[in-house]
């Protein structure tokens, strides 16, 4: 038997494909969007992909499961509290599956959400690995605030994190100490709020180490599992009912985007998504576009700022920074939002100015001050003390909050967000001057 783990580091995302070495089968956990790294993997072994298991319908990415069943003919196994509307086998508790020398069998582990399986590999006799999905990482356990108003099964937070403290501790935590945890999510990811570095480890060593799993109540635990939790994209909902459903296929949908001439020019009033650099953007854009460069987060941010009602026009510096956004944009499902997508190098409909940033710390009480960085690295400390907080992916909603009778400096964390929240701002308040502090919050925090 042979284990490969597959990561998507935008969407801090791990698949595995698990080898049976006797009769060169594969078996696929969670995986990804695109599915050629897993068909190149079989080529590779001269094996058969003949399962895809499903722990559950993922909200923060969209799986090729489905795509994988037509193309390759392998069975789909996911829990039946799914309601999948695709070809599948029913995997729930109790449930084993034969695969050569290797052995599946299936946990209910509900807790991140109410469908949701653990999947323990027995090897010549032996609980060798488990596939936890999105119940438990290393370091931290799923959060239970997704599947409110998503999915065939809905439940509230409190009820879900009760279920996650019984799917740890009447289940996974009685496995022995020594089977090998592999998540489907690590570091960066928003299906938790702390999860570690590491891309595996052990029932023993999360016993000892993960704050989820020390001796607490029930109580306790709903209480420590609710607090704190990171923002909700506005994609989640979306990706749960597409993974529910089974997504398009991958190259053919991306085939499918509308690409548009050089330059071209969007409509009054289109939602224009623009991926150059922000220093780009600022010396020249269309009006009312919002920036979101295009770097490791991309997709995140753009499946936050941009809800899945809408239809955008989606702009880069080149062929190939395009065609990577396009792919970007289809991790979440986004590629069927895009009503157009081109290059664009000579766009001056718009410019935006630079912020003095000698002048802003001689006099910031001339601004106001916008930090648009999550509530709880608010809480973790404010850079600025009077500073407004509106969260990047709240601020179209609520830009009406920000006064409009100072100059405007917009800050994240980094500067990254920032561009994006700096686009929002200027076409949100066209009689407002609006500055971006990007890179140089750096001088202003304290803790870097």
């Amino acid at each position: 038997m042979k284990i490969k783990q597959f990561e998507d580091k935008g969407l801090a995302h791990f698949s595995y494909a698990i080898l049976s070495e006797q009769t060169r089968e594969i078996v696929l956990v969670d995986p990804a969007r695109d599915p050629q790294p897993y068909y190149d993997y079989a080529a590779a072994h001269e094996a058969k992909i003949v399962g895809v298991i499903e722990t559950h319908p993922h909200a923060d990415f969209v799986s090729s499961h489905l795509e994988i069943h037509q193309q390759t003919g392998a069975t789909i196994y996911t829990h039946s509290l799914v309601g999948a509307d695709y070809p599948h086998q029913a995997f729930d508790e109790g449930a084993e599956l034969q695969v050569g020398e290797v052995k599946y069998k299936s946990l209910h582990t509900p807790g991140h959400s109410p469908d949701g399986i653990s999947i323990v590999v027995e090897h010549e006799g032996k609980d060798v690995a488990v596939f936890t999905g999105d119940t438990l990482f290393i370091g931290d356990v799923g959060r239970p605030d997704l599947r409110e108003n998503a999915g065939n099964v809905t439940a509230k937070r409190e009820e879900l994190a009760r279920q996650m403290y019984h799917s740890t501790r009447e289940k996974l935590m009685k496995l022995a100490d020594e089977v090998v945890v592999y998540p489907a999510h690590g570091a960066g990811s928003l299906c938790g709020k702390g999860l570690g570095e590491a891309k595996s480890s052990t029932i023993g060593a999360e016993k000892m180490s993960n704050y989820a799993l020390r001796q607490m109540s029930e109580d306790e635990f709903v209480k420590v599992l609710t607090e704190d939790q990171p923002f909700i994209p506005k994609y989640f909902g979306y990706d749960v009912d597409m993974n529910k459903q089974g997504a398009p296929a991958y190259r053919e949908s991306i085939a499918g985007v509308n690409k548009l001439e050089k330059n071209h020019k969007p409509e009054k009033g289109a939602l224009v998504v623009d991926t150059r650099s922000e220093k780009v953007f600022k010396q020249g854009h269309y009006k009312g576009a919002i920036n979101i460069q295009n770097g490791g987060k991309f997709e995140t941010w753009l499946g936050s700022i941009v809800g899945p009602e809408e239809k955008f026009y989606l702009m880069a510096d080149s062929e190939e920074q395009l065609n990577e956004v396009i792919a970007k944009a289809a991790k979440i499902g986004y590629e069927l939002l895009i009503k157009g997508a081109f290059v664009a190098d000579s766009v001056q409909e718009e410019k935006s100015p630079l912020l003095k940033v000698q002048e802003f710390r001689k006099n910031m009480k001339k601004y106001t001050i916008l930090d648009i960085r999550n509530e709880s690295e608010v809480k973790d400390g404010k850079i600025f003390e009077d500073a407004i907080n509106i969260p990047l992916p709240q601020l179209r909603e609520r830009v009406e909050e920000v006064p409009a009778d100072k100059t405007v400096v917009v800050h994240c964390a980094g500067g990254y967000r920032s561009a994006a929240g700096f686009s929002i701002l200027k076409a949100a308040l066209p009689d407002t001057e609006v500055l971006d502090l990007s890179e140089a919050v750096n001088d202003f925090n304290e803790k870097k």
